[in-house]
């Protein structure tokens, strides 16, 4: 079985379809989305392109879609930064409610049997947290304790926007990148899994897509536009900032 992963597409549904282009021409078997789905321009129209896949596809909820959720069941959490919060609300507006318990049933975590790799277990940050910050400089020590005691070969991972494939004791940790805001070179950040792993890089109409996202009501569509699509912050500086804030233990 040849196994997609998609990780943090965030709203961004012109990068999606060209992943699922790809993820076509490889034929794959399984899609699993690794959460923070909606949170961006286009939120209803991700979801919907997902939903309407004629692949199976297993969902994991990832923190942006929990704090969405949240916002729709009109509880506030307070850990949203003040910055933020207005587009939470926003993509919350764009979803119809009977999306509110479709949100509420995706795990924290999948398993999927995967030829060549065992069994694989995917989350969100790390498998006991989707907001645990860590990258592929963070110290093994530091990590040991996350990953022992899973009883699994292969995890994968997201949140971090960032691709790397590492081992942490005898764990293979792989990060899937970011579909829809990735932090690097430009383009949408996947992995093709079965019977190796494959980080995959997919180049996609930028200018396009730039436009297109400008043309809807997200709140911050111009600099998402900006920042995320035309452009992506470099994984040096993303790096720098990420180990201000990644778990000590």
């Amino acid at each position: 079985m040849r196994v997609a992963a998609i990780y943090d597409i965030h709203g961004n549904l012109p990068a999606l379809e060209a992943v699922l282009q790809d993820i076509r021409q490889a034929e794959v078997d399984h899609v699993v989305v690794g959460g923070d789905v909606i949170l961006g321009p286009m939120p209803r129209e991700t979801l919907t392109c997902l939903l309407d896949l004629d692949i199976p596809v297993q969902f994991i909820q990832g923190n942006c879609d929990r704090e969405v959720l949240a916002q729709m069941a009109g509880t506030d959490t307070g850990t949203v930064p003040e910055q933020f919060r207005e587009v939470v609300r926003w993509v919350a507006q764009q979803l119809h409610p009977e999306y509110e318990q479709l949100l509420a049933n995706w795990p924290k975590t999948v398993r999927v049997e995967i030829r060549g790799l065992g069994e694989v277990l995917f989350c969100h940050a790390t498998p006991r947290s989707d907001t645990e910050v860590f990258t592929r400089l963070t110290p093994e020590d530091r990590l040991l304790p996350v990953f022992e005691g899973l009883n699994v070969p292969v995890v994968v991972c997201g949140h971090t926007h960032m691709q790397f494939d590492r081992t942490i004791g005898r764990v293979r940790v792989v990060n899937a990148g970011s579909v829809g805001m990735p932090f690097g070179e430009p383009g949408a950040y996947w992995l093709l899994l079965g019977p190796n792993v494959q980080l995959r890089h997919t180049p996609y109409d930028l200018a396009k897509a730039a436009e297109r996202i400008r043309d809807t009501k997200y709140p911050q569509a111009q600099d998402f536009a900006a920042r995320n699509v035309l452009q992506s912050p470099s994984e040096g500086e993303t790096l720098e900032a990420f180990t201000r804030v990644e778990l000590h233990l």
